[in-house]
């Protein structure tokens, strides 16, 4: 058994904490772990080889990062060059795993979902691992404790453990959630599946011979280096986008399911966290530096580095980022992504962007900006560097305030330790490098007509980026 971990969403509905460049399987919603870590270490005693992760080629580094953190190191990294939706993401992942000369049974799960009992999860995998050696492509269905209407449902055939499905149904209406709560032969829809690589290949290309052709040659042409595998970008681009669900599930025999009752909760918006978050007596989920007086059942994050207060409300959400507050009704979360797109069409970088901003070698933050300046705090890992660059449009100047510096500026080399600092002309060559073995920290005040990200010239880069 193989897990393959599904990391390409991203997170509207917990703006504005998840953003698309950060989103949520990345971060620690539930516990110390991200997301992601949760999910791996999970179904790690279950795997028999480490994970295949299917990401986004911008959150590549993240991924592989935090997979190391959790001692998942030797995970294979497949990249989409474009989200095609889980259908071919699945497909793809299936094509790697065969290459080993093995037929595995495949553990497929979104990285972003909360289940409180995992020894019973690892348990229910079991269960259904016989029929999905069969030949069944087995999906886990959630017991649905009240008629929600936000999820997709699975009407299953009468019996016990794994059974046949009878069809899949799309987000209901209320009354009709409530009856399928009072039948109780519906289950909701959680999108993680167990089935044998060849099984699925094989229903694919009965269903969707387009979509697996597509998949095998970006497969087939994929660039492998030794931390990711790069699907090749037309081919997959070419591949109809599709659902799993749409794309197979609904049209096959070999559809069956098991149900679930494990604490699943897809994390799926600011009042489904509310529900899995600890709470104080008055029902009060509360993480930060929050103070509340006279409220009730209320969700306050605070992650700008401010004290958040609250009096005298019940039912709401308060959100606190750095650049950013989200304040809400917990009856009206659903309608974040209303408030994200919006925020798309006026071209706001906070639908993107943190201040924060993580990167391979570190992370930088933006302090302050105005006409032809902006300033930086910026952190290196020890032993890590930034690429060797030059910028046509500003000049920076780098003060260091933590840890050691190396410094390439055109022909020379130097080295800066706290409190130094050092010039680097526009145009001119440069490199920034951590020696040390502590994080470095430093200041970076840039000056000219544009200061864009992308007025970077790269020479030489560690991790691959061109631009």
């Amino acid at each position: 058994m193989i897990p393959v971990i599904l990391s390409g969403g991203s997170g509207t509905r917990l703006w504005p904490l998840s953003r698309d460049a950060y989103p949520k399987q990345f971060l620690p919603l539930v516990g110390e772990d991200s997301m992601l870590q949760a999910t791996w270490r999970r179904v790690a005693p279950l795997a028999a080889a480490a994970p295949i992760v299917v990401a986004g080629e911008e959150h590549r580094f993240m991924v592989a990062e935090q997979l190391r953190e959790a001692g998942a190191s030797a995970a294979t990294i497949l990249l989409e060059p474009v989200a095609r939706n889980t259908a071919p993401a699945i497909a793809v992942a299936a094509l790697e795993a065969l290459r080993g000369g093995e037929d595995p049974l495949l553990l497929v799960l979104p990285s972003d979902h909360v289940i409180a009992d995992p020894a019973g999860f690892r348990a229910a995998v079991q269960e259904a691992a016989p029929a999905a050696r069969d030949g069944q492509l087995v999906t886990f269905g959630i017991v649905p404790d009240a008629p929600e209407t936000g999820y997709g449902y699975i009407q299953a055939a009468p019996g016990q453990g794994v059974r046949a499905v009878r069809r899949f149904v799309e987000k209901p209406d209320a009354a009709t959630a409530a009856a399928y709560l009072a039948a109780g032969d519906h289950y909701w829809n959680s999108g993680m599946f167990l089935l044998r690589a060849s099984v699925y290949l094989e229903e694919l290309a009965r269903l969707q011979p387009a979509m697996l052709e597509a998949c095998r040659h970006a497969h087939a042409q994929a660039r492998r280096d030794p931390d990711f595998v790069r699907l090749d970008a037309q081919a997959f681009a070419a591949c109809p986008a599709d659902s799993i669900d749409y794309a197979v599930m609904e049209h096959t025999a070999r559809a069956a399911v098991l149900p679930l009752e494990v604490g699943w909760n897809d994390v799926g918006s600011w009042a489904a966290l509310w529900q899995v978050a600890e709470q104080d007596g008055d029902g009060n989920a509360h993480r930060g530096d929050v103070l509340a007086l006279d409220c009730r059942d209320t969700l306050a994050w605070a992650d700008g580095g401010r004290l958040v207060a609250l009096l005298g409300l019940q039912d709401v959400v308060v959100v606190d980022t750095a650049d950013a507050v989200l304040v809400a009704r917990k009856d009206a979360v659903q309608d974040v992504r209303r408030l994200v797109a919006a925020l798309k069409a006026q071209g706001r970088p906070e639908v993107q962007l943190h201040r924060r901003v993580y990167r391979p070698w570190g992370s930088y933050e933006a302090i302050d900006a105005g006409p032809r300046f902006q300033v930086k705090r910026i952190t290196v890992k020890p032993g890590a560097a930034l690429s060797l660059q030059m910028h046509h449009h500003r000049a920076e100047h780098w003060v260091v305030v933590r840890g050691t510096a190396r410094v390439t500026r055109g022909e020379e080399v130097i080295l800066l330790g706290e409190n130094q600092s050092t010039y680097i002309p526009l145009g001119v060559r440069h490199r920034l490098e951590n020696p040390g073995k502590l994080p470095l920290e430093l200041i970076e005040v840039q000056s000219g007509g544009y200061l864009g990200e992308d007025d970077i010239v790269r020479f030489e880069d560690a991790y691959g980026r061109q631009h």
